[in-house]
């Protein structure tokens, strides 16, 4: 009895079909709901924040958010508010920039921290935080500015 095999069936030896591949990426940009809530004129929707704008938004929350303010994540945060109300020493100084840089390699992976400015107003009871970081997909500096004033 002779089996017969069906012309469907190959071996892999005998494929010898290539195809080139080829890479394809989408560069699907980031977006963000600006938090100022303001309404666009013409879509009557809350604006939308996107790529650059997004991450620099996202890189501000996370520096005015103290810990504990977010549900279900405690650690999130760089708990600078905490810090306004100790003594305006180098120690605070280095606690706030300590604070900066870790929330922002903990929690924005998209950014690299390139500097940590910050100016005592101790007459006006405040720091100036200037934050300058790389947007690691764009490759383009950006900076954001708070200032952190004690309201009592």
């Amino acid at each position: 009895m002779t089996t017969q095999t069906s012309p469907l069936i190959q071996s892999d030896w005998s494929i010898t079909t290539e195809k080139k591949s080829s890479v394809v990426s989408k560069n699907k940009g980031h977006r963000d709901l600006d938090l100022s809530l303001l309404i666009h004129p013409i879509r009557k929707d809350i604006n939308v924040l996107k790529d650059d704008n997004a991450v620099k938004n996202a890189v501000k929350n996370l520096l005015i958010t103290n810990a504990f303010e977010r549900p279900f994540q405690p650690q999130l945060g760089a708990n600078l508010r905490g810090l306004l109300f100790e003594p305006a020493d180098s120690i605070t100084k280095i606690a706030i920039k300590e604070n900066v840089k870790r929330v922002l390699r903990d929690y924005e992976p998209r950014v690299k921290v390139l500097s940590i400015g910050l100016k005592d107003l101790s007459d006006q009871n405040a720091y100036r935080l200037t934050v300058k970081f790389l947007i690691k997909e764009n490759d383009t500096d950006d900076t954001v500015e708070i200032l952190l004033r004690r309201l009592r």
